[in-house]
């Protein structure tokens, strides 16, 4: 797959850089199956060309992204049988039925290729912009680097909004910390760019007009390392990350994840696998984003 509808694949330095950009400024990026499916394909095409050192992620428009697409034209043509309906979803469990083709379909296309991208054989960086919302902070969490404009924001706010316990590839306490992770999960609160960075989330903030520039000189640095260097450098830290737990982790909460899904079914008899405003959870369509405070004692 060479030709892509929902981003955009370019090389610069010499082949030595990839710049992938999610491509949907309309729907804020937000994820649908052929964005998911076109970029699992840019990932491993950078991956296999042995000239490129670096992988750029990044966004066109206003943000970086919103998450998953629910909601637009795109994704229900893609869902709904019909000439339109996206070719994975026949396959990797698209035709069973009830909990167990959802249990499929997300391993596959929100779980199992975001961890993919994670153990990429590539150094990635993650150059994020405007608001990072719930499966937009799984793109950047599986990301080696993190480089943020300095207004940029970001939430989990399928707890507040959706009922659930979280995206699918939840990485939270991990990136967070344990009790911030229940905070924002709880509370649906935004986390500032600065804050993200004296946690550790991010390592680089940029000006907005500067984004693009700077991480590109960043990303120069590093592919001047030697290959092997750079690589075994990001498989000491991810191999010792996984015997602390993460992979297990990441396992576990996935299948709670998808209990949660299950309960919203059951609760509504098959109408919706998400929480909605009739059980106390407001419109996700028109719900506002909110700012966390730093409240102190």
């Amino acid at each position: 797959m060479t030709d892509y509808s929902f981003i955009r694949y370019e090389t610069v330095e010499d082949g030595k850089i990839v710049r992938i950009t999610l491509d949907r400024p309309e729907t804020r990026n937000a994820q649908n199956r052929g964005l998911l499916v076109e970029l699992d394909d840019a990932f491993l095409r950078a991956e296999a060309d042995d000239d490129v050192r670096v992988v750029i992620l990044a966004g066109s428009g206003p943000m970086f992204s919103s998450g998953h697409d629910i909601g637009s034209d795109t994704a229900r043509t893609e869902r709904e049988p019909g000439p339109g309906q996206h070719p994975t979803r026949a396959v990797n469990g698209g035709t069973r039925s009830a909990a167990e083709q959802r249990m499929l379909q997300e391993w596959h296309y929100f779980f199992e290729n975001t961890r993919r991208w994670r153990n990429l054989r590539k150094i990635t960086i993650a150059q994020v912009h405007g608001k990072v919302l719930a499966a937009g902070l799984m793109l950047a969490w599986a990301c080696d680097l993190i480089v943020a404009a300095d207004e940029t924001e970001f939430a989990d706010v399928v707890g507040t909004r959706l009922g659930m316990c979280g995206v699918e590839y939840f990485a939270h306490p991990w990136e967070l910390g344990p009790r911030r992770t229940k905070e924002l999960m709880l509370t649906g609160d935004a986390l500032g760019v600065d804050e993200a960075y004296q946690i550790g989330m991010v390592n680089k903030v940029f000006p907005r007009d500067r984004l693009e520039h700077d991480t590109l000189e960043f990303a120069r640095r590093i592919a001047a390392l030697p290959s092997m260097t750079s690589l075994l450098v990001k498989e000491c830290v991810n191999q010792s990350v996984d015997n602390m737990g993460f992979y297990n982790a990441l396992n576990a909460c996935f299948t709670l994840h998808e209990l949660n899904h299950a309960h919203w079914a059951e609760l509504t008899q098959g109408e919706a696998s998400l929480g909605t405003p009739e059980y106390g959870l407001p419109d996700w369509r028109t719900a506002a984003l909110s700012s966390r405070t730093k409240d102190r004692a």
